[in-house]
């Protein structure tokens, strides 16, 4: 689109012929995000979208260290209900309870942490009555 509009041409018609050559030759279709469905336009403007869908992109979070270890405790509870094995849930547990006795001494940056280390043993018996097929080789 480097050609200039010619004297006498409509700026309108000189555009929407632009476009029309532009799509006979097919250069629309190779545009990133084809076929694609248009964000939400209806939402308020947001000067750093482009940060938060670069953020969403790289798998980045912004939250207050408090909040990314309740985040996390959540995590490890659902991965925990999931385990393949009690070892498995006892490692994920153990895990995430080291990292709360740890914010329960020093406290993060950020609204109150509201966790307390997890029962191990009631989450074993939970995982035990949700798999009672694996009750007979506890070690795998």
């Amino acid at each position: 689109m480097t050609e200039r509009k010619p004297p006498g041409v409509s700026f309108e018609s000189f555009v929407d012929k632009q476009i029309r050559e532009a799509a006979e030759r097919g250069d629309f279709a190779r545009l990133e995000g084809f076929g694609k469905p248009l964000g939400d336009d209806t939402a308020p403007y947001d000067e750093l979208w482009w940060i938060k869908q670069k953020m969403h992109r790289e798998g980045m979070a912004a939250l207050p260290p408090a909040l990314a270890l309740r985040k996390e405790a959540e995590d490890a509870a659902e991965a925990a209900r999931t385990a393949g094995s009690e070892s498995q849930l006892r490692r994920i547990l153990g895990e995430i309870n080291t990292k709360i006795a740890e914010a329960l001494v020093r406290p993060p940056a950020g609204p109150p942490l509201n966790l307390r280390p997890f029962d191990v043993d009631a989450a074993l018996e939970e995982w035990r009555k949700a798999h009672p097929e694996r009750k007979a080789h506890p070690g795998r």
